[in-house]
């Protein structure tokens, strides 16, 4: 039987902090393995082999901090605004590659910052239900400050973990979470500090994740 979670500040911002570092861990260790080839010599395929591993690692190191700097950061002052145009282009960086495609359907527009930061834990969150790929649709719900968000995510196999509608309400088995928790749970605590709930569905390979 699952029961509330209770989170210290203090423990929430050292998990928060372990996902982030773990989004990095794997760019950040390709560059130091693309650097320590180009230092042993080799021949010339082999040193272009490393710097295109460095290149693109370099690449999706940036993406993941800038995603992670609006979607787990202060990300500006207390009630601040941010653009969805820039939340379109960090998503779009973090998200999109040769197995995920985003199509975002929202009108460019200045919303609350919490606001902003769930639309992009959403999409994390409709990402984990897409394992093997597929694509993930953005659409508003309402319009103006208090709009909502539907994403719709599209894969074959595509499902929910079981354990991630309980985090989202603030609920697991044991009472705690951990770094691979953290993220669903936050998810839900910015859901609260917006006024909503978000509600997990799933049709054949079809995950829509919604806030309500």
């Amino acid at each position: 039987m699952s029961g509330p979670v209770t989170l210290e500040s203090l423990d929430l911002a050292a998990l928060l902090c372990s996902r982030v570092c773990h989004d990095l861990i794997s760019p950040a260790g390709a560059i130091v393995n693309g650097l320590e080839v180009l230092e042993e010599g080799g021949d010339a395929e082999t040193r272009t082999f490393a710097m295109d591993l460095i290149k693109k690692s370099a690449r999706t190191a940036s993406a993941r901090l800038q995603f992670c700097r609006i979607a787990f950061g202060a990300a500006g002052s207390a009630g601040a605004q941010i653009d969805t145009g820039d939340a379109e282009t960090v998503a779009r960086g973090h998200i999109e590659d040769d197995k995920v495609k985003l199509t975002w359907n929202l009108q460019r527009a200045l919303l609350p910052k919490n606001r902003v930061k769930l639309l992009l834990n959403m999409l994390v969150v409709a990402g984990g239900t897409i394992p093997r790929g597929g694509t993930l649709t953005v659409d508003p719900i309402g319009s103006g400050e208090t709009m909502g968000f539907k994403i719709t995510a599209t894969g074959i196999n595509a499902r929910i973990n079981q354990a991630v509608p309980g985090l989202l309400d603030g609920q697991s088995e044991s009472g705690n979470v951990d770094a691979h928790a953290i993220q669903p749970f936050y998810t839900g605590l910015l859901a609260k500090a917006c006024g909503l709930t978000i509600g997990l569905t799933a049709e054949g390979d079809t995950v829509t994740v919604a806030t309500r």
